[in-house]
Parts: structure tokens; C-alpha cells; sequence
């Protein structure tokens, strides 16, 4: 691994830690990060890790961009990754329905397989938190066997409930709130990803894992879950 740093902002640089995506580099981008906030203290404003790179927003007012480079640098030399294990392993509870998730037939389809093998399949593994984006508390986890892999949709829904479960190519989410989106969505969970009343708001970190757990309706309905059916997306039937 040889890190790069590119300027992407007048008071930001991205060092580039790998060129591909993979649940293996998420120890040594964390250890970057950890190493980064260290060795900046108070000159960062923001050390933002994501799949393959670190984002470091610095104070411009205390530090020039060169002062910088060289400032991480220093703290970039000698790295070592992050305990696999060290984030939080967090067990989220879906219920697995084509009411709630109306391309769990299409993926399975795309296997050859029964609806039943998806949940089986998809429940088998824990996922890294890579990076988190696009709504608040939303989180990037990968990766999914290769064989699930599924393009995201045609034509993204205008409305997908929150608490979804979907899968685009080798990833998959849960969307926190209300929100478009062109994900395959395969069910729903109660757990709320967002709360104001939370410390840091968000219950996913990246370098977390997580482990998805097939619940009934019933469980889902007692743990406060909406069962309000989710159309089928434009084109899918």
C-alpha cells in the first residue's frame, strides 16, 4: 500500500489508501484515520473515512496545504491496520417479505433459486460499514457474495419506506427515513439508523459490522415495525 494524497479543495486533501473496494482495506483506512486525527489534533476540522480514502478538511487559517502534506505524511509512515474486530458488531432484525421487499423474488430469480435461499444467503455474513452518505445515518456495508450482486434499478422509486433492506451490486443498506432510491429492496426493519437523542446521532460508524437476523411478522410488528406494503418499482414486474 502506498498512499496518495490529492488536493480536492482549497482546505482539503483525500489521501487514497487502495483502488478497489474490499472489506480487508477497512483496518488500514480506520488506522489512518486514528493516525491522522492524532498527529492534526485541532488543525482538522474533518477526517472522513469512506471506502478506499480518507477526506482531511484542515484549518486553512492555522495551516497552509503543503504544512499539511507533510503532516500526513508523517502520520501516514509506519502505519499498521485496526483490530478487524475492533468496531461495534451490530444484529439487525428484518422481516424478509415481498410485501416489504418486492425484488426479493427478482433476485431470486436471478439465482435460480427460492426466496427463502436469498434471506438464507443474505443473512449468512457480516458486512463492514464502509462509508456513511447520501441520508443521515445511511450506511454504504458490503460486501455480498458475488453471485447476489444486482444492479440497481432501471427506474429508483420515488418513495422507499424507511427501515428497507436492499441490495445494488455488491452492497446493500437500509434506508433510515422515507426517501427515493433505486435499491432492490429485499424487507424491512424496525431499528431506528438515526436519532437526534443519540450520542453522535447515528447508530452505524464506519469499521462497524453488521448482521442481519430473519424475523417473522409478528416479531416485527411487536418491535414496532411498519407493515405497510412497498410497490413494486417501475419496470420490475
Amino acid at each position: 500500500m502506498t498512499p496518495k494524497l490529492e488536493t480536492v479543495a482549497f482546505d482539503s486533501l483525500i489521501v487514497r489508501l487502495f483502488e478497489q473496494i474490499d472489506e480487508a482495506h477497512m483496518p488500514w483506512v480506520l488506522a489512518a484515520v486514528d493516525s491522522i486525527r492524532q498527529t492534526l489534533g485541532e488543525l482538522a476540522l474533518e477526517v472522513v473515512p469512506s471506502y478506499t480514502t480518507v477526506l482531511v478538511q484542515v484549518d486553512i487559517t492555522r495551516l497552509s496545504l503543503s504544512e499539511a502534506r507533510r503532516y500526513l505524511q508523517q502520520a501516514l509512515s509506519g502505519l499498521a491496520p485496526r483490530d478487524a474486530e475492533a468496531g461495534t458488531l451490530h444484529e439487525i432484525p428484518v422481516w424478509y417479505d415481498t410485501s416489504v421487499g418486492p425484488e426479493l423474488t427478482l433476485v431470486a430469480e436471478r439465482l435460480g433459486t427460492s426466496t427463502d435461499d436469498v434471506i438464507k444467503r443474505h443473512t449468512a455474513r457480516d458486512y463492514s460499514v464502509f462509508a456513511l452518505g447520501f441520508a443521515p445515518g445511511y450506511g454504504f456495508m458490503g460486501l455480498i457474495e458475488e453471485a447476489m450482486a444486482t444492479p440497481r434499478l432501471k427506474t429508483p422509486r420515488q418513495k422507499v419506506a424507511a427501515g428497507s433492506v436492499g441490495i445494488a451490486d455488491r452492497q446493500t443498506a437500509i434506508y433510515p427515513a422515507p426517501s427515493p432510491g433505486g435499491w432492490n429492496l429485499l424487507g424491512r426493519t424496525a431499528t431506528r439508523l438515526f436519532d437526534r437523542q443519540r450520542d453522535g446521532y447515528t447508530l452505524f460508524r464506519p469499521g462497524d459490522r453488521v448482521r442481519f437476523v430473519a424475523i417473522d411478522r409478528d416479531t416485527f410488528v411487536a418491535q414496532g415495525g411498519d407493515t405497510t406494503p412497498q410497490p413494486a418499482a417501475e419496470g420490475s414486474a
